[in-house]
């Protein structure tokens, strides 16, 4: 019998059997158990993806352009429910990540965490059979929190942790009021601190002294983050940036957005990051 012959590597992903998204799964979860919560990176350029949430066009127009050497692509979160092809979406960046653990991240964004705290919409979770719900539910709350590197730059999905340095990133558990914070935490573009739940979304809600005291302890200077997409571009004299690299929320965001940062640059403020719409 002649093989099958694939035009893409999605349209291969997208015709995986069960027994090959338990094989991948497998795989992956042991590339990801071998990661720390904090992703350190010390050279070469880096790319940002904010949420992709099923755009699968999108997660393969990165990396078709991006991932290559001297590149190290880094998606901040939220890879699957909203979007037309969430199970395509991840096995895509899974397989990715299986094939290419150095040069490609994934952070974990609050609908990665299904397992650990219920919300909706999840319509990727809610097609699942019970296995694979279990098995996706186990793998993903294994992915990393946030990325740190050294030209002023911290990297995560959310809102900041109540951490007194970086390294209590690496001792935060799935479920923890901190991880709570990075997964699900909102900005608000004005002052105060820990400005308590929004009764609609649930979600954490944090103003500009937070912020400040909070960058101030990690000694970092700029913020990239996506999760919001009614937010700012920028907020807090352009150190916080918000970024979306998906079609889902089009009538919030009208391009898909990456960040670019060279580790040798300092970075100081989003002036010092260089924005691509794909």
């Amino acid at each position: 019998m002649t093989a099958k012959v694939y035009t893409s590597q999605t349209e291969a992903i997208g015709s995986m059997t069960g027994k090959d998204i338990g094989e991948l799964l497998n795989e992956a979860e042991r590339r990801l158990a071998a990661e720390a919560n904090l992703i350190r990176l010390e050279s070469g350029t880096v790319v940002f993806v904010g949420d992709t949430h099923g755009d699968v066009e999108a997660t393969e127009r990165v990396i078709r352009k991006h991932l290559k050497p001297g590149n190290t692509v880094v998606f901040l979160g939220d890879y699957v429910d909203r979007g037309p092809a969430s199970i395509e979406n991840i096995n895509l960046l899974l397989q990715h990540k299986v094939d290419h653990p150095d040069s490609l991240f994934l952070l974990m964004g609050n609908h990665e965490g299904h397992a650990i705290m219920s919300f909706q919409p999840a319509d990727f979770w809610e097609r699942l059979g019970a296995g694979l719900r279990r098995r996706y539910g186990e793998v993903l709350s294994q992915l990393p929190l946030a990325l740190s590197a050294p030209n002023g730059i911290i990297a995560l999905h959310g809102a900041l942790p109540d951490v007194p340095d970086l390294e209590a990133v690496d001792r935060i558990k799935p479920g923890d009021s901190e991880w709570h914070q990075m997964t699900w935490g909102d900005w608000q573009d004005g002052g105060g601190e820990n400005l308590g739940t929004d009764l609609y979304t649930g979600r954490p809600q944090f103003g500009r002294e937070w912020f400040d005291t909070i960058m101030s302890r990690l000694g970092k200077h700029v913020l990239i983050r996506s999760h919001q997409p009614t937010a700012p571009l920028t907020m807090y004299d352009k150190r916080c940036l918000t970024i979306f690299t998906s079609s889902a929320y089009g009538h919030y965001v009208a391009e898909r957005t990456i960040a670019l940062i060279d580790l040798t640059k300092e970075v100081r403020s989003a002036d010092d990051v260089n924005l691509e719409v794909i």
